[in-house]
């Protein structure tokens, strides 16, 4: 049975951060980065070894990042809250908040069930080194096409609307990137929402399709980022719900010790790229993300296979 020392778990932990909410694709990493280091490190971060605590780790750590994003956006999610009781006291859907709220709620439901019915199938199928680098090359194919798609004019069609409402002059930067959100709808939000399941296959990155299908869809690449982070929030949360309680198996009580020095170091780094990326966005684009995933994962693939 592997075990998880601290570096180790303080490494991975640094990644997870660093990688979940950079369009790059943290479970992809969490692969490909022991099977190219080897020797015990591999050993000892093989999710599909028996007996092995690591997918569980790694869910530890995704809720580690998850609780940076509600740190983070802890304003927003006040709003978001406070719009979800008011529309239920009330029994209607009207302000900003409220359709926030239900936008969330709605965009989330299509990952939940796939996750629930394919997640454990896609993993044990592909969650080995070379086909997590055949997804993340992929992954960067499908930020390009965004982008050059976004350029092209296409997002701007499909968002249909022929002018966009204005904010409200003076409103804050963050409460108007929610409202123009919001204005969303369901069925473009069910859209992007939906792109998460991409990544359940390995190499494919939760952030990074669901800001292509936003920006797709007419969100500007910082209300992409936004909406991306907050529809990743309540769904890592529920997995987290799932899965970490292994951790307090019997058998896997050695590791907790390092789950928790990692954990804090997830957090540590998904804060601050979180806070990185939402500037970050504001006046860059998917394309540097693209190169690297596809080179990354071309050259990963080829290594592997050697």
């Amino acid at each position: 049975m592997s075990t998880l020392t601290y570096p180790e778990a303080i490494g991975v932990g640094l990644l997870q951060g660093v990688t979940e909410l950079f369009p790059v694709s943290s479970l992809g990493h969490s692969i490909l980065l022991p099977a190219i280091i080897g020797g015990k490190v591999q050993h000892d971060l093989d999710m599909t070894a028996e007996g092995s605590p690591y997918l569980s780790v790694l869910v530890g750590l995704h809720l580690a990042t998850a609780l940076a994003l509600v740190v983070f956006f802890y304003k927003d999610w006040l709003r978001v809250i406070g719009g979800l009781f008011s529309s239920i006291r009330h029994r209607r859907v009207e302000t900003r908040n409220e359709k926030l709220a239900w936008l969330l709620i709605v965009s989330t439901i299509p990952v939940g069930i796939a996750g629930l019915a394919f997640e454990k199938a896609l993993r044990n199928a592909l969650g080995k080194p070379v086909p997590a680098a055949v997804f993340l090359a992929l992954n960067g194919l499908v930020l390009l096409g965004a982008e050059r798609l976004k350029r092209g004019g296409t997002g701007r069609r499909r968002a249909g609307h022929a002018a966009p409402e204005p904010d409200e002059p003076g409103l804050d930067p963050a409460i108007a990137s929610d409202h123009r959100i919001a204005r969303l709808g369901y069925r473009r939000g069910t859209w992007i929402g939906a792109a998460q399941i991409l990544a359940l296959f390995p190499g494919i990155s939760r952030s990074g399709v669901t800001m292509s299908t936003g920006i797709l869809r007419g969100l500007h690449h910082e209300d992409a980022a936004r909406f991306s982070f907050l529809l990743a929030t309540p769904v890592i949360i529920a997995a987290s719900a799932l899965k970490v309680p292994e951790l307090f198996k019997p058998e896997n009580s050695a590791v907790l010790g390092p789950v928790v020095a990692g954990s804090i170091a997830a957090f540590v780094a998904g804060y601050v790229s979180v806070r990185f990326l939402t500037k970050y966005f504001e006046t860059r684009s998917l394309t540097p993300f693209a190169v690297y995933c596809f080179v990354a994962g071309v050259g990963s693939a080829v290594y592997l296979s050697l």
